[in-house]
């Protein structure tokens, strides 16, 4: 305090000390700056007291109003449960083949697929439903399907997956490794790899992969390699591929084929929400009319 002086070019007195002759003034905070700093204060005892704030060991202090956003959210979400009750109704109502039969509950069927898409189904599929070849996650977009294109296939490859252990109905395919386990030599694998090409026009065809390929892949990809619904065998013929179409990806998938897992959704979300993941799927340009007369075998969808 005995340091503490006026200066004199600003009249303001200094706070008494001094670094390497330095000197700090005393100056006061502006009055309209305290006024705020005291009215900030008297803001935040009262959120205090009347809001949700202070975190202790099992909950929260709760407040004077008794407001919550949990409690919020809870009220939002019911009304909004109970605006779409309706429709939700009428789409569990009505069997998945006559969906379309009323162009309103179609689109919000559609609408409703759209979300839980975004929610479920993007982290594999991607937000386009494009998928991915590098991972081998299938393309939605096209008419690639390897048990089917209709809403009703479609609604049961997602109720139960495909290769999905947990569930006793998943879609099931299996192709043996014709190169991991010998029963191709690798020069025979690349005339089978040939061939497969030279089903969508990407390669010349061989004498000898054709007839390997009619020994050893026509029971399930039929002999012009078309595939088989009843089997889950990819059509080969028209240049949509799973795992990449270059000869060498060709080559490593029968050479040591990879195959993928789809979760059984039906074990994870409730039937409208299917049939509304369905209906999306299927307008995204590639689903196919419902056949009555398809085999059970045929009854799921996978692209």
């Amino acid at each position: 305090m005995a340091n503490r002086r006026i200066d004199q070019p600003t009249g303001t007195e200094t706070v008494g000390h001094e670094w390497d002759g330095i000197e700090e003034l005393d100056t006061p905070m502006p009055r309209w700056w305290l006024w705020t700093f005291y009215a900030s204060i008297v803001f935040a005892l009262g959120y205090v007291a009347l809001y949700p704030a202070w975190p202790m060991i099992h909950r929260g202090s709760e407040g004077a109003l008794g407001w919550t956003s949990r409690a919020d959210l809870a009220r939002e979400t019911s009304e909004q449960k109970a605006e779409m009750a309706p429709m939700l109704n009428a789409i569990a109502g009505v069997p998945i083949e006559h969906l379309a039969d009323n162009q309103a509950r179609m689109q919000a069927a559609v609408a409703g697929g759209r979300a839980a898409f975004k929610v479920n189904c993007v982290q594999c599929h991607g937000s386009g439903a494009a998928g991915s070849q590098t991972l081998g996650y299938p393309n939605l977009n096209d008419d690639d399907w390897l048990w089917g294109g209709d809403l009703a296939t479609i609604q049961t490859t997602i109720t139960h997956g495909a290769r999905d252990p947990s569930d006793g109905q998943t879609r099931q395919s299996q192709m043996p490794a014709f190169g991991r386990d010998g029963i191709l030599t690798a020069e025979q694998i690349g005339e089978v790899a040939d061939h497969v090409l030279s089903l969508s026009g990407k390669a010349r065809d061989n004498a000898g992969g054709a007839q390997l390929f009619e020994q050893n892949c026509a029971v399930c990809h039929g002999p012009a390699g078309k595939g088989t619904r009843a089997v889950g065998a990819p059509d080969l013929s028209d240049a949509i591929w799973l795992y990449g179409g270059t000869r060498q990806d060709v080559i490593a998938q029968v050479t040591n084929p990879r195959m993928g897992t789809m979760p059984a959704w039906g074990r994870r979300l409730d039937p409208v929400t299917i049939k509304m993941l369905a209906a999306y799927v299927h307008s995204l340009g590639g689903g196919e009319d419902f056949v009555e007369a398809a085999p059970a075998a045929q009854a799921d969808a996978a692209p």
